[in-house]
């Protein structure tokens, strides 16, 4: 689905960052100045359309009343399905003897979800699952938060996390949930081989139909006095720590 990002900086931080955008809309009556350049620089670049319209025109496209006289309507993400994210582990997994593929249950925020596909990209997993419903999807937010690692990232949309599991399950894979009321900490886990890393929502954690699908769980070991990371913290330790055990000579 395509999605429209309003003003200059964000239009300029959504090319610099990988994000594909199919048109630029621009007031007629705009005036230049360095970053309007810098935007026509870049669509110019990446071969990006510029249409120029009456003000009034991006007025009623406008959501947020903060165009500054360009929006954009990007492309839209490329989400592949289930299956091929299973196939480019699986294949992973025969060349190295290991692949990690990230679940998140009904993460909302999209900055949260560009983080972890930053650190999923690093490590080296096959891909992120996500449901295609009440659930943050890939916007000019996640491209910045990931660097642009979004863009090398297979990430597939599901109508049901539970089917996606068993899935997962008949291919070989070890699911575990993130939880911070599990008894083992991820140092205790057995995270070598074919893994599922599953995380939870923000602020409900890992729903109870999810967790009855999980194999294990794990838990961060903390000695402070902060109740617990951000999810795209969390994700990042237990990815390092996946990729720590299979990877350590």
């Amino acid at each position: 689905m395509a999605e429209y990002i309003e003003g200059k900086r964000p239009i300029l931080e959504a090319m610099r960052n990988g994000m594909t955008l199919s048109t630029i809309f621009m007031a007629d009556n705009l005036k230049q100045d360095s970053l309007v350049t810098d935007v026509l620089r870049k669509a110019k670049k990446f071969d990006v359309p510029v249409k120029k319209v009456p003000r009034k025109k991006l007025d009623e496209m406008s959501e947020r009343g903060s165009h500054q006289g360009l929006i954009a309507k990007t492309q839209g993400f490329p989400y592949v399905n289930l299956q091929e994210i299973v196939d480019a582990a699986t294949k992973k997994a025969e060349e190295t003897g290991s692949a990690l593929v990230i679940l998140l249950d009904h993460i909302t925020d999209a900055g949260n979800l560009g983080a972890i596909a930053r650190s999923a990209e690093v490590v080296g997993a096959s891909g992120i699952v996500i449901p295609n419903k009440r659930s943050a999807h890939v916007t000019a937010a996640t491209y910045k938060s990931s660097a642009g690692a979004i863009a090398s990232m297979k990430v597939a949309q599901v109508a049901n996390l539970k089917q996606a599991i068993d899935r997962l399950k008949e291919a070989g894979f070890w699911v575990a949930g993130a939880s911070e009321h599990a008894k083992d900490t991820l140092w205790k886990a057995n995270l070598k081989g074919k893994m599922v890393l599953v995380m939870g929502n923000e602020g409900e954690g890992l729903a109870r139909l999810t967790q009855e699908n999980c194999d294990f769980f794990v838990t961060l070991p903390q000695f402070g006095k902060t109740a617990s990371l951000n999810v795209a913290q969390a994700s990042t330790a237990l990815m390092y720590e996946w990729l720590r055990q299979n990877y350590d000579d």
